[in-house]
């Protein structure tokens, strides 16, 4: 677990003057429980607000894993890598922003390291769903392989491959996976309405 929270501020552009909120967006409860004498809080609260903040901008994910706060058991049940964890951390982060230096902040963090990745008129569709609805139609299977990751920590590149019956159908690049599959879903979706792939 890394305790050295400046890089995270440099990430993320936001430096806190509340360190306590900064502290308390990456707690998970395993960790306050394991630390109540210490009267340690969690994300519980801040997640709720994040999740408001979010919801009023949009939404995507930015992956804080080296900097959560978690208890031992949830660290040994690989914890550190489970997308909704990452994701609470996200929402708890970004309800610690908007506490600490409003909403303007909180937006402008939103719109710069998560929305940036995904093109406007792809927010409001979701091509995973819509791909897995098509080939299902036919009995056929998909699967998503992460097949690419360059970058830094805190500016990874992730490239996913989608695979329709054990063949490629597309694959799509992106700043956390969850982009990246969904750009993987649209290629393919606009291969089979090429026709140049079978299901």
């Amino acid at each position: 677990m890394k305790t050295d929270l400046s890089l995270l501020e440099e990430i993320t552009g936001y430096h806190f003057k509340d360190r306590k909120l900064l502290l308390t967006a990456l707690t998970h409860t395993s960790y306050a429980n394991e630390h109540r004498r210490e009267n340690v809080r969690h994300n519980e609260r801040l997640e709720f607000l994040g999740d408001a903040v979010l919801e009023t901008v949009s939404s995507e994910y930015l992956g804080l894993p080296d900097y959560l706060r978690l208890g031992r058991g949830e660290e040994q049940m690989g914890g550190r890598l489970k997308d909704s964890i990452i994701s609470d951390a996200v929402e708890s982060l970004i309800g610690a922003m908007y506490l600490d230096g409003g909403f303007d902040c909180a937006r402008t963090f939103i719109l710069e390291h998560i929305l940036g990745d995904l093109r406007k008129e792809d927010l409001y569709r979701d091509n995973k769903t819509a791909l897995q609805e098509l080939v299902q139609q036919d009995g056929g299977k998909i699967e998503y392989v992460l097949v690419g990751e360059d970058g830094p920590d805190h500016a990874k590149t992730f490239t996913i491959s989608v695979l329709i019956n054990g063949e490629e159908a597309g694959r799509g690049e992106g700043r956390t996976k969850k982009a990246a599959s969904q750009k993987a879903a649209k290629a393919a979706l606009g291969t089979m309405k090429a026709g140049t792939l079978c299901t």
